[in-house]
């Protein structure tokens, strides 16, 4: 967890909503000066009203779904913005009264005594080329339900299975053809129109995200594809997901953030479970996990490495094993701005 704890003159606590936002304004011997609803469609009126605060005021929100329009408004006037974790800010949900009012007074507060908890507010230069991959998962996820209708009706009639993949285009001729019925048969040739729409949408998108990634950071995408098993897509996921490799000060807050590690709580000696394994970045999570069975299907080294884990332990225990070593391998890799090397892997 990472706390905000710079000094400044007043802090301004916004509990943010898509319509509205309540804000409360307040200096560092906790007097309020400035508490008040606003329209989201009427922030000018809000930021005049900070005017009279001068230059050392700081913002902060809890991480909502639309917190990019304030975040970027406040780096255009040169004001301090902080993004609140959303699941660390406990202190606005612990109340017995719990309100848009008095969420804003606490977000100030708790900017005011050091314990505002922080997120990354990724900055807007990529930030848009970050949703689009982003969305590329959401398309490819329909696409793999589409196709799975298609194999659920194929068992419905307890046909013979397909005898080729037909996530490949040219195995999908003539699926529709073995179903006589025809609403099934109407539904058969929908899905199969999806997914032709599915892979042409994909495959674009594909295209325009690795052009931007070889404008914005060719180097560290290049590099990324060093590592064997690793293509177009998991590079770019690992490349616009972490962005700055400086903002992690040591690898432990790197796997921290890539789901690589577990928590825990403990007390008095004693151990209650290892919490918080949501905590993070999920797209990364799922990045680290796909490359670990490409990297061994690509290195022998690797799969005999993973296979000695397997006998004592388990296949899952093995590939979070080698996740956790390749996340390492990451983090040095960008920070030294090297290449994989494989003996590294296992230092």
């Amino acid at each position: 967890m990472n706390l905000y704890q710079t000094q400044h003159a007043f802090y301004c606590g916004i509990d943010l909503h898509a319509k509205q936002m309540y804000g409360c304004v307040v200096d560092q011997a906790g007097k309020k000066h400035l508490h008040r609803n606003y329209k989201t469609r009427q922030s000018d009126k809000f930021f005049a009203d900070l005017e009279p605060f001068g230059n050392d005021l700081v913002i902060g929100c809890e991480s909502t779904f639309n917190w990019y329009w304030l975040s970027d408004t406040c780096r255009q006037k040169q004001i301090p913005f902080v993004l609140g974790h959303a699941l660390y800010l406990k202190a606005i949900h612990g109340g017995k009264v719990k309100n848009d009012k008095v969420d804003s007074e606490k977000l100030a507060l708790l900017l005011r005594g050091g314990n505002f908890a922080t997120a990354y507010a990724y900055p807007k230069e990529l930030r848009a080329t970050r949703d689009l991959l982003r969305r590329r998962s959401h398309f490819v996820r329909q696409r793999a339900k589409t196709l799975a209708h298609i194999q659920i009706v194929n068992h419905q009639h307890n046909f013979d299975p397909f005898a080729k993949q037909i996530a490949y285009k040219s195995n999908r001729i003539g699926i529709a053809d073995r179903f006589e019925h025809p609403s099934v048969k109407a539904s058969i040739e929908l899905d199969l129109k999806l997914l032709t729409h599915y892979d042409d949408a994909i495959r674009e998108l594909e295209l325009f995200l690795e052009q931007n990634a070889k404008l914005d950071d060719p180097n560290n995408f290049f590099r990324l594809q060093t590592i064997p098993g690793v293509g177009r897509v998991l590079a770019m996921t690992m490349l616009y997901e972490i962005h700055d490799i400086k903002r992690f000060p040591t690898v432990g807050k790197f796997l921290s953030y890539c789901r690589l590690v577990k928590g825990s709580h403990t007390s008095a000696g004693r151990s209650y479970g290892s919490p918080g394994k949501k905590i993070g970045n999920a797209y990364l999570k799922w990045a680290f996990s796909e490359a670990i069975p490409l990297l061994k299907r690509c290195c022998p080294e690797v799969k005999t490495f993973a296979d000695r884990i397997e006998k004592k332990q388990s296949a899952a225990r093995a590939n979070s094993y080698l996740a956790v070593k390749l996340g390492r391998a990451v983090y040095y890799m960008l920070k030294r701005s090297e290449v994989f090397e494989l003996d590294r892997l296992f230092r």
